[in-house]
């Protein structure tokens, strides 16, 4: 038997891999727990969405209603709505699987979008884990399409008003906007959009994220978790054991878990029933798209009216093409920061350790931008609420945010520099001279002369670990010139690297302890470390 195992064991290479597992390196940091929350909330998510379609019904055949809700007796709706209708009121269960659903999927995005941030501002999207980064924005898409399209299959009023706007988003394009049109509806709408959206939203995208999670995964455990901190073992890693560490994994998914499901149970989300069914003809008031979505809807509000022309025989309506252009181009841009950074910085080499944002000051800066950016978008979503609640006009509304759209991201980028730096001179004040203890001494020489408590060497060490890098320099090509990309790049990476603080030297720490010792500070020093102790 013992034979028969050890074979097996070599043919399938299993010992190999069990004994890898047992000696794999698991990170133990705080800020690695948003990830595990959004694998948690996919799990919760594709569990219930399995338990919802046994019983909805993607048909938009016309049928009237004679259910137990009696505002909507008599209604002609559609098969689609009256089935989610059923599911909600009449389902043991149903809707608290349905808002149990609705709570995963928004739990997931905010995770993923605190995730992504997190890695942005740690450096941790450089090399070795590009392709981290990539599979974290491929999920985001994958999962603001399953948002989207999940949205639209109640058929109720809500997701009638936003196929309204989606078919006109299609329409506006240029040339094929009718042929994208009558693909995405099948020709029918809107009573197309659920065969299309129906297959892509349960069968397609959690398929997607599903690999996409997977493959994340796998290159994390091949790269090995980045480093948090200094002195934290092999890349920062903490070493356990396998099952100390899906302990605290399964720990997680049971938090996870009972916090959606007493969020489900007791805060209501997409009350179906209140909006009523889909009318092509009408639209919901306030209604507005699904809120890691609104930043789209936002900027088509601050568009000027007025943004078209008639060219080649058709009419290109700006006011349409422009925001999603804009859009889509700050998404494409945030997933191709790696290389846009390397390619500034001419950076190639592996990082396995977390940057302080503060020692990163001119990434840190376009990232507090490019929030600005998506926030003002986000904002101007809500921005005819935001009028009717606060009793101002919706035209002052929408200037003031365009305003903002403009200068807020230059003035956030210049405070978060601004204030990087200061920290930076903070850190390095700290190193050489100490925390400042509130006593002054009398020396020999008559000078009074405040005590400073040096750092003990971890907490020093913390603060002049990173990396120093110098900006690129003008270098001729094999022919002897200086071409107009080289220029561009070479005046980027000063750009980027500018004011910058480099960390303490020992160099410099000694003769700041040797311009301090005739002073008496040493010996004030040392009286202090001993009363701490």
């Amino acid at each position: 038997m013992d034979r028969l195992a050890d074979r097996f064991a070599r043919r399938t290479r299993l010992g190999t891999i069990i004994t890898s597992w047992r000696v794999h390196a698991f990170t133990d940091h705080w800020s690695l727990l948003l990830g595990q929350i959004v694998v948690a909330s996919f799990v919760v998510c594709a569990l219930t969405g399995a338990f919802l379609t046994f019983f909805y019904d993607p048909s938009v055949a016309p049928v009237v209603y004679d259910g137990p809700y009696g505002p909507l007796q008599g209604v002609e709706m559609s098969r689609a709505y009256e089935s989610t209708l059923e599911i909600s009121l009449e389902v043991r269960g149903g809707l608290l699987m349905r808002q149990l659903h609705r709570w995963s999927a928004n739990l997931m995005i905010a995770a993923l979008l605190l995730h992504i941030l997190r890695v942005f501002f740690t450096g941790e999207f450089r090399r070795p884990r590009v392709k981290n980064w990539l599979m974290l924005f491929g999920v985001l898409f994958a999962g603001m399409g399953a948002g989207l399209t999940g949205a639209l299959l109640p058929d109720d009023m809500l997701s009638g008003s936003s196929l309204a706007v989606l078919d006109g988003l299609l329409k506006s394009v240029p040339v094929v906007g009718t042929r994208l049109s009558g693909l995405v509806f099948q020709g029918q709408f809107p009573s197309g959009a659920i065969a299309t959206f129906y297959p892509v939203h349960v069968f397609v995208l959690p398929g997607v994220i599903a690999v996409l999670i997977a493959v994340y995964a796998l290159l994390s455990a091949r790269g090995g978790p980045a480093r948090p901190e200094p002195g934290r073992g092999s890349q920062g890693a903490v070493r356990r054991r396998p099952t100390a560490s899906a302990t605290k994994r399964g720990g997680l998914f049971l938090i996870v878990f009972g916090s959606l499901t007493l969020m489900a149970a007791l805060v209501t989300v997409n009350p179906i029933w209140d909006y009523g069914p889909a009318d092509p003809g009408n639209t919901s008031a306030g209604a507005g798209a699904l809120w890691y979505l609104a930043f789209l809807d936002g900027a088509q509000k601050l568009v000027p009216p007025g943004w078209e022309f008639v060219w080649m025989g058709g009419t290109w309506i700006l006011a349409l093409l422009v925001p999603v252009a804009v859009s889509g181009l700050y998404l494409v841009t945030a997933m191709l920061y790696p290389f846009i950074e390397r390619w500034i910085t001419g950076d190639r080499r592996e990082h396995h350790g977390h940057t302080r944002p503060r020692n990163a000051p001119t990434r840190t800066a376009i990232g507090v931008a490019g929030i600005i950016f998506y926030g003002v978008l986000w904002a101007a979503a809500g921005s005819d609420t935001i009028a009717l609640q606060f009793g101002v006009a919706f035209e002052g509304i929408v200037l003031a945010l365009q305003i903002t759209l403009l200068l807020g991201p230059v003035l956030g980028f210049v405070l978060t520099k601004r204030m990087c730096i200061a920290l930076q001179r903070k850190d390095r004040e700290l190193v050489l001279h100490g925390h400042e203890t509130g006593r002054v001494v009398r020396t020999s020489t008559g000078e009074y002369v405040e005590v400073h408590r040096p750092l003990d060497p971890y907490e020093r060490w913390r603060l002049v670990d990173y990396e120093v890098d110098e900006a690129l320099t003008l270098e001729p090509d094999a022919t002897g010139h200086v071409r107009w990309r080289t220029r561009v790049r070479v005046r980027l990476s000063q750009w980027f690297y500018r004011d910058r603080i480099p960390p303490v030297t020992p160099t410099e720490l000694l003769a700041a302890r040797d311009r301090a010792a005739p002073h008496g500070a040493d010996a004030a020093e040392r009286s202090v470390l001993e009363d701490s102790r």
